[in-house]
């Protein structure tokens, strides 16, 4: 079963997949990227992928991905839509979806989807595993993480990247005793500034944050990140944990 309890009954091991996914699209692709038939435009990684584009995540062209005869589709519940899973399940197309709010639940819903398609977990997967998957060390920073701009919005409680910030030692703010509302919260620059962070980390994804776009509205320190390295789950895992060593945090 998928992470939402449906049943998967097609081949296995799956021969053709389209995923509407990036950071599984990564990860299907250093198992088995031929059979990797269709994946989004957002989907940049590895950056040499030939395969054929399906448009975005959040309105995929669903003839394109009918016409490729995928024996299943991989979503996930935050980055696609409800309406385009279930037109692809009446039109007779079988959806993996996954719901990943957790750095361990992120490992443990990609050895769920490559054991229900028969496919072999790489050994990436298992280093995941061993890196990130253990007890929570101290804080020894808060940090707010903001993936939008006009209006600006931040990383909130029980999201992926809040959890992999606590897995680095840092906590995100607004936490869950905090008066904002919901996993990604709308903050005015006053309130990000008044929330008192070690520092504002201005990832370059989903919105492009760049020197001269994000620190100069706010007195805090800010930072510059790769924003795959904070909201992937896949092969990035690694990237992400030896970044942060070289630094030193």
């Amino acid at each position: 079963m998928d992470d939402l309890g449906t049943t998967y009954d097609g081949p296995r091991p799956a021969r053709r997949v389209v995923s509407l996914v990036p950071s599984l699209t990564e990860a299907l692709v250093s198992v088995e990227r031929s059979a990797v038939v269709g994946a989004t435009d957002w989907c940049i990684r590895p950056t040499d992928l030939e395969t054929t584009r399906v448009r975005g995540t959040k309105n995929p062209d669903l003839a394109a991905v009918r016409a490729l005869e995928p024996d299943v589709v991989v979503a996930n519940k935050e980055e696609n839509r409800e309406l385009d899973v279930r037109r692809l399940r009446d039109s007779g197309v079988r959806v993996w979806v996954t719901d990943i709010e957790t750095v361990p639940g992120a490992v443990a819903s990609m050895e769920r989807l490559l054991d229900g398609i028969g496919w072999q977990r790489p050994d990436w997967l298992a280093r995941a595993r061993e890196l990130w998957c253990g007890p929570l060390p101290e804080v020894t920073r808060r940090v707010v993480v903001p993936i939008w701009r006009d209006p600006w919005m931040v990383v909130g409680p029980a999201t992926f990247t809040s959890d992999l910030c606590r897995r680095l030692g840092w906590q995100t703010l607004p936490d869950a005793g905090d008066a904002a509302e919901g996993r990604y919260p709308s903050l005015d620059v006053a309130q990000i500034d008044a929330l008192g962070a070690d520092a504002v980390l201005l990832p370059d994804e989903p919105y492009e944050f760049t020197a001269t776009d994000g620190p100069e509205a706010l007195r805090s320190p800010c930072e510059l990140v790769d924003g795959r390295l904070l909201t992937w789950y896949g092969p990035s895992l690694l990237d992400a944990r030896t970044s942060v060593e070289r630094r030193g945090a």
